[in-house]
């Protein structure tokens, strides 16, 4: 199935979602790095670590090498011990994302990539980097919530539209 929104459309996606990710990654207190999701094995450091891990794994895949999970799963490194620490990690990743779109004046969205999940085109395996952060950014905003904080504005409607993220936050 071909995604609903372009390749072009989709990176600029991205790079909202990400900053959202960024944002409300700051908002959340250190004291927070070590505590466990509600029925998943993995703190909070770990799951904004692998929101940025996400895209820079995709990154990597459209430079030949085979996506696989441990890819987009890596534990944080020692030197990040802190949401500021993850949220500059975003900055990087970001950058790199949009130096890859100026990279190129053409991009194939049909080329194949090698996925875990069987050889994809380009198209949709970055649709799915996309909406799999968004997600991430929803679960984000919740767990603020969840801490009686108040996110720092997070994804819109309007900045999920044409995603196919699923319905519900968490998927129990």
């Amino acid at each position: 199935m071909t995604p609903a929104l372009s390749l072009e459309t989709l990176v600029k996606r991205i790079d909202v979602v990400l900053e959202a990710a960024q944002r409300l990654i700051r908002q959340i207190p250190d004291s927070a790095l070590e505590n466990k999701l509600r029925n998943r094995d993995r703190t909070y450091r770990s799951l904004c670590y692998h929101i940025f891990c996400i895209p820079d794994a995709f990154l990597e895949v459209i430079q030949g090498v085979t996506l696989t999970r441990n890819m987009l799963n890596p534990e944080p490194p020692e030197s990040i011990q802190s949401f500021n620490a993850i949220a500059d990690y975003g900055d990087t990743v970001r950058a790199k994302v949009k130096d890859w779109w100026r990279s190129k004046p053409e991009h194939d969205s049909g080329a194949l990539l090698s996925t875990y999940y069987g050889d994809q085109p380009t198209h949709n395996v970055f649709e799915r980097t996309t909406w799999h952060c968004a997600q991430h950014g929803r679960q984000l905003a919740m767990l603020l919530e969840n801490m009686d904080i108040a996110p720092d504005c997070p994804l819109t409607a309007a900045q999920l539209d044409g995603l196919p993220v699923p319905e519900k936050v968490w998927d129990e």
